[in-house]
């Protein structure tokens, strides 16, 4: 055991070193990411979502680093990437509309105008839909229609169609309700 740790003494502290800095990178970016949340008022839900995202991204990078460091060879890593994303295009091209959906989520995070509680109005030829805002996920929007029914709304669809706000924090207008 003892020659192990002294063969891989230097690979050894390289992973420690890069697994202190993307814990500190992923550590930052998380607090970003909820102080972005926070100031834009969408949920902590949402928030904890993003990091999630982050953590899985930094996650790979970090094993695409670690590669380089325990002696792979560029040639090696670019054919075992070509060949994992070979399969997962075909997978992916399957499943274009999840990910499209969770992009969204994505962007919606950052710069959707809209939030939790507001009604709005979803210019939609085919199904026009005027209701309030109940949740923001990472693959759809839930509104509540003033009959009471329940839409899911996907959230790639949201950022194609035009959207009214007609009412700010509408649930907290005991009106409405």
């Amino acid at each position: 055991m003892l020659n192990f740790f002294n063969i891989y003494k230097t690979e050894i502290i390289y992973t420690i070193i890069l697994l202190i800095i993307l814990l500190i990178i992923r550590a930052f970016i998380v607090i970003a990411v909820k102080k972005i949340g926070k100031t834009s008022g969408t949920t902590e839900a949402r928030a904890n979502l993003i990091g999630r995202y982050v953590t899985v991204t930094i996650f790979l990078l970090g094993a695409l680093i670690e590669a380089f460091v325990l002696g792979a060879n560029f040639g090696d890593i670019s054919l075992l990437f070509s060949s994992v994303f070979a399969v997962i295009g075909i997978a992916l091209f399957a499943i274009w509309s999840i990910l499209s959906n969770i992009t969204s989520g994505v962007i919606m995070f950052f710069s959707f105008p809209y939030k939790v509680g507001d009604k709005i109005k979803i210019h939609d030829k085919d199904f026009p839909v005027v209701a309030i805002i109940e949740d923001i996920r990472a693959f759809q929007l839930i509104l509540r229609e003033d009959n009471g029914d329940l839409v899911t709304y996907p959230n790639n669809l949201i950022l194609q169609k035009p959207v009214t706000l007609i009412q700010k924090d509408a649930l907290d207008d005991s009106s409405i309700l």
